[in-house]
């Protein structure tokens, strides 16, 4: 008898680590997919800049002068501007935003001249009527007059030459301008983003966008999220079902019970040992 409540005891603790094995394999197989998935996820990602070569090929249009001409304005008025909220405005908010467009635009001024002497086109050297108006604008004003007139401006110029920007980036056969319009499409966006972190953007007052011209064709969500995921690379969303759960504990359950199986002794053993 005390041969067989060693046994017992030694099954016991057997059976308690192979359900302890179970609960972390059923646990693991649950959660994995889930962590995969995360690792997988690619957040935003940044337009790779380098794969675009920019030796000055390709026919230079009308068009394609015209952007980096307003490429060139931007900056010229830009800068001032961002250089007159960090003396002007009360708010410490402003004064970064201010800061940081002007900084930036400083660079992306430099990308337009290196581009525009290598396909021969001739930038402006002073901001046009407009620009020089809301420059006026804001050296009359001050304090948080100065902060909305600021936003308000630099928000407008930035939203129309949005749609500018992808025009060209899409029909450009120079691949100079090609690459000027993907980095300046980077910068605009930025400065988008700085300016409407500032909460000072009604977005109700911005202009409508035009309605399409014909009715978009009927497609199916779904079928057009996992086609964008197969042609980025990217593995489709599977989400464990509860049909999928059930399947995985009971698979593990019968490994867990074949090992135990195999752990535990045959009743002749038992008996051999008993009786001997």
């Amino acid at each position: 008898m005390e041969e067989v409540r060693v046994v017992a005891i030694e099954l016991g603790s057997r059976l308690r680590q192979v359900a302890g094995i179970t609960v972390a394999v059923v646990a693991l197989m649950l959660l994995q997919p889930h962590a995969a998935r995360a690792a997988e996820d690619p957040g935003v990602p940044v337009p790779p800049n380098q794969l675009i070569t920019d030796t000055g090929e390709g026919e230079v249009t009308a068009a394609d002068r015209d952007f980096a001409s307003r490429v060139r304005l931007a900056g010229l008025w830009e800068m001032p501007a961002g250089q007159m909220a960090q003396q002007k405005s009360d708010d410490p908010r402003i004064q970064q935003i201010g800061k940081d467009i002007a900084a930036q635009h400083a660079v992306l001024d430099q990308l337009v001249r290196a581009a525009a002497k290598k396909l021969d086109i001739e930038l402006p050297n002073k901001p046009n009527a407009d620009q020089q108006g809301w420059l006026g604008e804001m050296r009359a004003a001050q304090g948080k007059e100065f902060d909305q007139i600021f936003v308000d401006r630099l928000r407008a110029a930035h939203g129309k030459i949005f749609p500018a920007i992808a025009t060209i980036r899409a029909s450009t056969r120079n691949d100079t301008i090609r690459k000027l319009a993907q980095r300046t499409n980077q910068f605009v966006a930025t400065h988008l983003t700085l300016l409407e972190s500032s909460n000072l953007v009604d977005f109700s007052e911005l202009p409508t966008a035009p309605p399409p011209t014909t009715a978009p064709a009927k497609t199916d969500t779904n079928a057009v999220l996992s086609a964008n995921d197969t042609a980025a690379g990217q593995k489709p969303a599977s989400p464990l079902t509860t049909p999928v759960v059930a399947v995985v504990v009971v698979a593990a359950f019968g490994v867990a019970f074949l090992v135990t199986r195999k752990m535990w002794p045959s009743s002749p053993r038992r008996r051999r040992r008993y009786y001997n």
